[in-house]
């Protein structure tokens, strides 16, 4: 057990809620004395906002690359060190690691002759602390959303907290103190009000205004013009989500000094991001798409994306991960309810908390959008039991939608009886159990069992 363990297990949860921070900032400081302040030999690029913050995070990445950068990046799903190696899966599960795994990838990012850091920010992280030190010469605010409510307490602390990001940018007289800023959210103003350099973006408004936006089930086109700058956009992420994402990723990288057809071909190059409405086929006549949506706001998106280009039915697949935004589970299952023919809620990561309650509470919002239980509204626990049986039920012109997962590659679990065996990391503090699972892979291992079947 660690010391902070130990610790929050003597004193009471609101007095360690209230001195946890401290204890990380103290941490944070010391560790970067000792280890040199190695991120301050990077140029820091942070994104943060509710969704879109992984995305923005690798389009800009990309477009950076292509144009030659030595470019380094952590996200919620990978951390890729700049070495040519690509990236790893993120097996932390957490956004914004703690601050010694922080600065010795930060060293080994410098190892590998990384020049630039793009550095998905959350707000947790940001509250605590995690991130003092790191001299974040550009930033860039995406929205705000129903999120991390579970920690924060109230959605102005949750603003609030987001809103450090800009101001420890600021700080920063040695960068460029340029915040990219979403106007089209309501929050935005307060976001470009905090830093001395704001560029802002959006469809309806911003020096970065989409125009002559045309959307298909593979992307979408637009055009947008700042200062005497008039881009040209081919987007092969769908969806108009994305094209806010992506208003972001030039905002930042015209800051950071790429040029108009390095923009514009970075943009063009890029073919998917992991884990955001990938396409999965295996030759099937019905579509399945694999996504990281958690979020109302995110599950709206989604579903305005793939409803008009849906001739049959959408099945949707989700579940609501333990210790996060509980008041969420209702509103996910009522948005689903009411864009899905048929919905099949699952675990997520339970973590320490009873699954079967966790669907429970889902279920309440999926009902009052008019779903029946063992008609058009499945609760089925097991994931992977859950993902067969969306596409057993999957007919010709049908949508498989897996949202909540991504490419994450495990399920924190706590199942009475299971057995832990090679390849399952037991944690002995919380009495949970990570478990190796992917759902692209279990998708594909599903459609290959049907297809078979159908052939045989």
């Amino acid at each position: 057990m660690s010391f902070r363990q130990l610790v929050k297990k003597v004193i009471p949860s609101t007095l360690f809620s209230r001195v946890e921070p401290y204890g990380h900032w103290a941490e944070a400081i010391i560790e970067n004395v000792v280890y040199g302040f190695p991120s301050r030999k990077l140029k820091v690029i942070g994104v943060t906002g509710t969704a879109g913050k992984t995305t923005t995070c690798t389009l800009i990445t990309h477009m950076l690359r292509e144009s030659g950068y030595k470019v380094a990046m952590m996200t919620t799903i990978s951390i890729d060190y700049g070495d040519g190696k690509g990236a790893r899966p993120n097996s932390t599960r957490m956004t914004s690691v703690g601050s010694l795994k922080l600065i010795k990838a930060v060293k080994k990012m410098r190892a590998s002759g990384a020049e630039w850091l793009v550095l998905e920010t959350t707000s947790q992280a940001l509250s605590q602390h995690r991130v003092w030190g790191v001299p974040y010469s550009i930033v860039a605010y995406t929205n705000l959303g129903h999120d991390n409510f579970h920690y924060h307490g109230t959605f102005e602390r949750y603003r609030d907290a987001k809103l450090m990001l800009f101001k420890q940018c600021n700080r920063n007289k040695k960068g460029l103190r340029t915040g990219i800023v979403n106007t089209d959210d309501p929050n935005g103003e307060l976001f470009a009000r905090a830093i001395a350099n704001p560029v802002t973006y959006g469809i309806r408004s911003g020096d970065l205004r989409a125009t002559d936006v045309l959307l298909t089930p593979a992307g979408s086109s637009f055009k947008t013009k700042i200062a005497a700058d008039e881009y040209s956009i081919n987007l092969h992420l769908p969806g108009s989500f994305n094209i806010y994402n992506c208003l972001a990723a030039i905002g930042v990288t015209r800051a950071a000094g790429l040029t108009k057809p390095q923009i514009e071909q970075g943009i063009a190059s890029l073919q998917s991001v992991e884990g955001r409405m990938n396409a999965i086929n295996e030759g099937q006549n019905f579509g399945v798409i694999v996504d990281y949506a958690t979020t109302p706001e995110t599950f709206k998106e989604v579903f305005s994306t793939v409803k008009p280009i849906v001739k049959g039915r959408i099945i949707t697949v989700f579940g609501s991960a333990a210790r996060r935004d509980e008041l969420k589970r209702p509103i996910l299952g009522e948005i689903a309810g009411q864009q899905s023919d048929i919905v099949i809620l699952t675990e997520e990561d339970d973590r320490d908390q009873n699954g079967i309650k966790i669907l429970e509470e889902i279920a309440v919002g999926a009902e009052k959008a008019g779903k029946k239980r063992d008609q058009n509204l499945l609760l089925i626990h097991d994931r992977r039991q859950a993902v067969n049986k969306a596409i057993d039920l999957a007919r010709e012109n049908d949508m498989v939608m897996l949202l909540g997962k991504g490419e994450e590659r495990v399920i924190i679990t706590n199942k009475p009886g299971f057995v832990v065996s090679q390849g399952h990391i037991y944690n002995e503090d919380t009495d949970t159990i990570k478990v190796p699972y992917n759902e692209t892979d279990a998708a594909r291992a599903a459609l290959k069992n049907k297809l078979t079947r159908t052939l045989s």
